[in-house]
């Protein structure tokens, strides 16, 4: 009987039974491993550093096609549709244009959700999305990528302190995300046929067609900056239209599924939207509408009904799709970042993948909970809406235009090692246009506006958004860099990932320090993924004090 002692690091380790497929795989450089996951997927081929597939999700299996049409609805539709408006239409210059751009908003989305879909086509049982496609697309160097990615992306996971109320059940979270859905949709349908009452004379608007007639009347007054914060502003309405991509693990036969209900959900949303634009034109003047700030809503159901009783109450119906969204927002970044801590790329990574007690991601719930406190202290109140929405937008671009690099990169080292084809593929155009509005995300908003440094739409210098942006991939570098090189070597260990198994069920990746002198042992002992090799006879865990673990039977394979 062979036992193991536990040198290398403090916590428990485990080892984990799954299906895999026993081949070698390699592209010259880098090794492939396949697993299948229990959501009816095909086996899941991905480099070894990659965190591993949890063949039983401890999440469970709850998201079906209405779940993901309903959460992607109301990932969508929350405050954009009801705020930026505005800031689209004086960015545009135009009433023209600025349908247009949300047309514009509409086609960007599908095409990138072709670039999420094919990722998913080879990693059909990883939650997370971004997580996991960079970390695949460019797994060298070692963990560079999960973890600025890791950083990045807790350190921008504001959601609200309603967090709480997800944290007892997922599947009761979903349902109560979907009746929040319908209503939020009932409302806006509510907008939408109140404009078309406007529109055909029933009610006391005068003129409702004025904003109609030279539709593209002030477009060549639209400036280089005033065009960019319009495109930032569509990108904001229509983010969440990937938001079931971070739930992968949780929908059966996932890429079919999302192919179809995705696109279902970003075409209701699109037409909503279209409708909704109209319903406003209808009823407030281009340059009441263009001064309106946040308060679109406010002015057209004031126009059409009156400072009355129900203007109050249509405006609590917004305010409560505005919760909606935050609910959606924190049921799709939970588990994206459930998967940076899957990865062992955090510290503390029972925080971060542990589904106790309730069955739900509880740490990454929390952390959005605090964060998105601080913001709302730290920020004026007039600019903290503009500035959370921009925030987010540079990082996001340079990461969206790494991931359409990398889909050429994952395409082109699959083939090498030749790994089977996947059921889905982006056309090169659809890639393409990707990496080319990405470029423009990332370059223009250096552009001033023209009425100076101060004249943006926050009360401070117009690029200060970028320069954080660019503050906290900065930031992920440094840390990345003093975690896998400085101390390392300052303290004489280096890292090395293993697998472990929770009691929860939950399968994660945790990086352990390895002193220089043990390295060779812990080499010999385990494979490129960090899992302990076969000895032919037995294979026993770490425990917790180093004690030899409990036997497992010889028949079953520990991988």
């Amino acid at each position: 009987m062979a036992s193991w002692r536990k040198p290398f690091s403090s916590r428990a380790a485990a080892v984990t039974i799954a299906e895999i497929d026993p081949g070698e795989y390699s592209d010259g450089s880098l090794k492939y491993v396949g697993e299948r996951g229990g959501n009816d997927a095909p086996l899941t081929y991905q480099e070894a550093s990659g965190a591993p597939v949890e063949n039983d999700s401890p999440l469970g299996y709850s998201v079906g096609p209405v779940t993901i049409v309903l959460l992607n609805v109301t990932y969508m539709i929350g405050t954009g549709i009801y705020s930026t408006p505005s800031a689209i239409l004086s960015g545009t210059g135009s009433v023209g244009l600025s349908l247009i751009y949300w047309t514009l908003g509409y086609l960007l989305c599908l095409a990138s959700g072709a670039v999420y879909l094919e990722f998913t086509a080879y990693f059909p049982s990883r939650s997370g999305s971004e997580v996991v496609f960079l970390e695949q697309a460019f797994p060298r160097p070692t963990w560079f990528f999960p973890t600025t990615f890791a950083v990045q992306n807790v350190i921008l996971s504001f959601g609200s302190s309603n967090a709480v109320g997800l944290v007892f059940n997922t599947k009761y979270a979903y349902w109560f995300s979907n009746a929040v859905g319908v209503v939020k949709v009932l409302t806006i349908l509510f907008v939408v046929f109140t404009g078309f009452a406007v529109l055909g004379g029933h009610t006391s608007v005068e003129d409702p067609k004025a904003n109609f007639r030279n539709a593209f009347e002030g477009a060549s007054s639209a400036t280089g900056y005033g065009l960019t914060n319009a495109l930032y502003r569509i990108i904001f309405s229509y983010g969440g239209y990937n938001g079931a991509f971070n739930l992968v693990n949780e929908v059966k036969n996932p890429v079919r599924t999302l192919k179809i209900h995705a696109t279902s959900a970003l075409t209701i949303v699109y037409v909503l939207y279209m409708f909704a634009n109209v319903a406003w034109l209808s009823a407030v003047t281009k340059d009441e509408l263009q001064n309106s700030g946040l308060t679109v809503a406010s002015l057209f159901f004031t126009r059409v009904f009156g400072n009355t009783t129900a203007v109050r109450g249509i405006n609590f119906l917004i305010a409560l799709s505005a919760f909606g969204n935050i609910m959606a927002v924190l049921i799709a970044a939970s588990r994206m970042i459930r998967e940076c801590g899957r990865q062992g790329v955090l510290p503390w990574t029972n925080f971060w993948v542990s589904t106790k007690p309730f069955g739900t991601p509880l740490g990454p719930y929390f952390i959005q909970w605090f964060l998105t406190a601080l913001m709302i202290l730290a920020l004026p109140t007039g600019d903290a809406f503009n500035f959370v929405s921009d925030l987010s937008v540079l990082p996001s671009a340079v990461f969206n235009f790494a991931m359409a690099i990398g889909l050429y990169v994952v395409r082109w080292r699959r083939k090498r090692a030749n790994l089977p084809e996947t059921s889905f593929k982006a056309s090169h155009i659809v890639i393409i246009f990707n990496i080319l509005v990405q470029l423009f995300l990332i370059v223009m908003p250096w552009y001033p506006p023209a009425g100076g440094m101060y004249a943006g739409d926050v009360s401070f210098w117009y690029a200060t958004y970028v320069v954080t942006g660019i503050g906290i991939l900065l930031a992920c570098g440094l840390y990345y860099w003093t975690w896998v090189y400085l101390l390392p070597r300052w303290r004489g260990y280096r890292l090395r990932q293993e697998v472990l198994s929770l009691d929860d069920g939950v399968q994660t990746h945790q990086i352990s320090r390895v002193p220089v002198e043990q390295l060779d042992e812990w080499d010999a002992n385990h494979d490129a993924t960090g899992r302990l090799r076969e000895t032919g006879i037995t294979t026993t865990q770490f425990q917790e004090k180093g004690d030899p673990s409990e036997e497992i039977s010889g028949s079953e394979k520990a991988v």
